[in-house]
């Protein structure tokens, strides 16, 4: 009988069943989200968290939808299909250094540091089947707050 190699003290095989279980989950919340009436679309739920916030506007700049409050920009999207994407759909979201490389660490297939804007803290969220929306609906709430005056950023009650 072969014995399944070692990667991190795991089997390759705990490793593909983990896998695997990654991919059932994601499924199921395509699923969930498409009978709770969430768009499927990542570009259409990404609009829809971000202007459920107050004043958030959306504006096209640099040939891709940019999400502000007040004019300060908080959010927008990277088209898979062009240079900011990268062969993949993402959001770009205002966030910290420390909050960007504690997501980077913790899930490096998830998060990412955009160009451009990375070195200023901000984050990259994919949005293809790995992506968490309750998780990104928290990240665009913070990065709405930095971006936003006090009492607008007052306005969405405690974290």
């Amino acid at each position: 009988m072969l014995a399944w190699p070692q990667v991190s003290g795991r089997t390759l095989r705990d490793l593909l069943e983990a896998e695997s279980l990654q991919g059932k989950r994601a499924q199921a919340k395509r699923h969930e989200a498409r009978s709770l009436g969430m768009p499927p679309r990542p570009l259409t739920r990404l609009r829809t968290l971000c202007r459920a916030l107050p004043e958030a506007h959306e504006v096209e700049a640099w040939g891709e939808p940019t999400f502000r409050v007040r004019n300060k920009m908080f959010a927008m999207y990277a088209s898979g299909s062009n240079h900011h994407g990268g062969g993949r759909h993402s959001a770009w979201c205002k966030s910290t250094h420390v909050n960007q490389e504690l997501l980077i660490r913790s899930a490096p297939t998830r998060f990412f540091s955009p160009p451009y804007v990375g070195p200023s803290g901000w984050i990259g969220v994919y949005l293809d089947d790995v992506c968490d929306w309750d998780e990104l609906n928290d990240i665009v709430r913070e990065a709405y707050r930095l971006a936003a005056p006090k009492k607008l950023a007052a306005a969405l009650g405690p974290d």
